[in-house]
């Protein structure tokens, strides 16, 4: 039994967190009506279009991306670049195998980024630097585009509201216990907490969401933003180049990319706890950005559900709150009953977060063999 003086505070705790829960959840409702949707039938794209592809050792992989590319219909004009980044596993052969000779394909040779680059942004920017197409469309090697994806895409940037920098989510593939209980966390954290409507029209730095895996760019909105350059070593280049684009008067925001665009990121369970350690230590900007934010997500996502174990019906409701948002998001990602497990999803979160510090402060970070 609990100290008597301590039930008070622990309810207190337990109610507030379910508040806040229910009140993440009812913004989700917004933000997914809200959300810009891509047209199922987009008209075709008449300027040129470049498709860039920054490649490090994806041969395992790569070959459906390139295939989806060759596959995009409405772009009357469209380039496709691929920069070979140092690979050692004969990546550039698997491209060329896949273009079968098809003359849009090109496969650039890249440099090793310079001291104080990261190996992502350094071969963004060479792809940008030899694209002749006004909108820059990358897509990573692990992501297989439906064949309308670009075309309608650009439709979103073009159209009647239009943006200098857009993202459309993709559809996150997950395999194994981490990856079910970790992947889904992506599109459920931003449509939880940013007010997309509202993030498009700020320009402050912390109202920028952004996703690499499929980002459409105007190549001169990146110009005055300063190139990839400008965000040459941050771990997280894809936020980072909002940010910049955001800086110099530019519009930044997300669309639903789901029925355009499949990712599968890491195939176990170790690669994903690799590729989450990373970056993730970035993504709260200090460490006492992280520990409130894994203090917040403890109190709102974790307390209710452990209070609901023990008999409490206000700890129910917000854990109710909780796996109705994830299944909210269920279209960019995880089952729905992978949802009942959403407090464990945050705790296996938060150990990554931990690891990642942990990796951060004792200098052992890296990444597809090079130190971060």
């Amino acid at each position: 039994m609990p100290d008597a003086r301590l039930i008070k505070p622990l309810r207190a705790l337990v109610a507030t967190g379910s508040a806040l829960a229910c009140a993440g959840t009812a913004h989700q409702l917004v933000n997914v009506r809200l959300l810009r949707r891509p047209p199922a039938d987009p008209p075709p794209v008449t300027a040129t279009v470049s498709l860039l592809v920054p490649a490090r050792d994806e041969a395992h992989r790569i070959a459906p991306t390139i295939a989806s590319l060759l596959a995009q219909r409405g772009l009357d004009d469209a380039e496709i670049l691929v920069l070979d980044d140092g690979s050692t596993d004969g990546t550039a052969d698997v491209v060329r195998a896949a273009a079968g000779g098809d003359p849009r394909v090109r496969i650039l040779t890249g440099s090793a980024p310079p001291d104080g680059a990261l190996g992502k942004p350094h071969a963004c920017a060479q792809l940008a630097a030899a694209a002749r197409g006004r909108t820059l469309v990358y897509v990573d090697a692990d992501v297989v585009l439906a064949p309308h994806a670009v075309a309608a895409a650009v439709a979103v940037l073009r159209g009647p509201r239009p943006l200098d920098l857009l993202c459309p989510w993709p559809r996150q593939v997950a395999d194994g216990v981490l990856g079910r209980l970790v992947q889904p966390l992506l599109a459920w954290s931003w449509s939880t907490t940013l007010p997309v409507r509202l993030a498009e029209r700020s320009a402050r730095p912390s109202m920028a969401a952004a996703n690499g895996q499929f980002l459409l760019v105007d190549a001169g909105a990146l110009g005055r933003a300063g190139g990839w350059h400008s965000v040459s070593g941050a771990v997280l280049d894809d936020i980072g180049l909002a940010r910049a684009v955001r800086a110099v008067g530019g519009r930044t925001g997300l669309a639903d990319g789901s029925a355009l665009a499949t990712c599968r990121m890491y195939a176990t369970g170790r690669e994903l706890s690799a590729g989450y350690r990373k970056s993730l230590w970035a993504a709260f900007g200090s460490p006492a950005g992280a520990v409130a934010v894994a203090t917040a997500l403890t109190v709102v996502y974790v307390v209710p559900a452990a209070a609901a174990v023990t008999g409490s019906r206000v700890g129910l409701l917000g854990y109710g709150a909780a796996v109705a948002g994830r299944v909210l998001t269920r279209r960019w990602g995880g089952r729905p009953w992978d949802a009942l497990a959403h407090p464990l999803s945050v705790v296996a979160l938060l150990g990554l977060l931990a690891s990642s510090w942990v990796g951060r402060v004792r200098g052992t970070l890296r990444w597809k063999g090079r130190t971060l």
